[in-house]
């Protein structure tokens, strides 16, 4: 007797088939394949044009099989935007860490937002500055040590952390911001539609679109991987709630 078998799982068209760089227990990977799912479901890889950003994300291209333009750092937005109004009819998008993004990058995110510029951003928030050495970001919790804040975040001198999320959704020029994570495989399902979201929303002309994702660093975090994931829903969602916080398709 025959027997029928199904494929549960398929690796994504745009994913290359490389080994990570990224550290054990780092939720880049799973927020890369995401993004290529997205990419595939609209069947846009011959025209998406991917911005890497200085920090754990600068190889985005050993990753997916599309244009990647490098960026200076904090500056993906800025070359977003110059790629899409050269291109109009290319999909784009910048993948940004929050050193890069909510740092180095603040007036380019606020901008480009602002202006409704149509292009997707996926933002990894780790609270951290990852591939520099793990020092305090503007994400950074408070009293989270860090290598530039051995005594754990003083919002007294360093200010608080600041809810990207919320702050883009203010913006006049946002279609759509939301805040996800990636921590267990019910909410892995829930940052895919809301990724696939993000790029439909490019893809309908309906303005500019953010994503923030709540991930790991279990390096810098003097983690195990395990620690790391469950720091993730344990202390970062209090501090970074999860949910749509601006999406111009729903009525109100």
């Amino acid at each position: 007797m025959a027997v029928s078998v199904q494929p549960v799982f398929e690796r994504p068209k745009v994913l290359k088939t490389t080994a990570t760089h990224y550290c054990a227990g780092c939720h880049h990977g799973i927020v890369h394949r995401l993004v290529a799912e997205a990419i595939d479901h609209f069947g846009v890889q011959d025209r998406t044009i991917g911005i890497g950003s200085v920090g754990c994300s600068v190889l985005l291209y050993e990753y997916f099989d599309i244009d990647v333009v490098e960026a200076p750092h904090g500056r993906a937005p800025a070359v977003g935007t110059g790629v899409k109004r050269v291109h109009p009819d290319s999909v784009v998008f910048t993948y940004q860490g929050d050193g890069d993004l909510a740092a180095i990058g603040t007036a380019e995110i606020i901008h480009a937002a602002n202006r409704g510029e149509l292009m997707t951003v996926i933002f990894l928030n780790n609270t951290t500055y990852g591939m520099t050495g793990g020092q305090m970001a503007p994400t950074t919790l408070p009293g989270q040590v860090t290598t530039t804040s051995p005594y754990g975040r003083d919002v007294k001198v360093e200010g608080y952390p600041i809810r990207m999320a919320e702050l883009i959704a203010m913006l006049g020029g946002t279609g759509f911001s939301a805040r996800v994570a990636v921590d267990t495989p019910q909410r892995v399902l829930e940052a895919g539609k809301t990724i696939r979201k993000a790029f439909g929303m490019q893809i309908e002309k309906q303005g500019f679109a953010f994503v923030e994702v709540l991930g790991a660093c279990p390096t810098n975090w003097g983690m195990s991987a395990l620690e790391a994931n469950a720091r993730v829903s344990g202390e970062m969602m209090g501090y970074f709630p999860l949910g749509v916080y601006k999406d111009i398709t729903v009525s109100a």
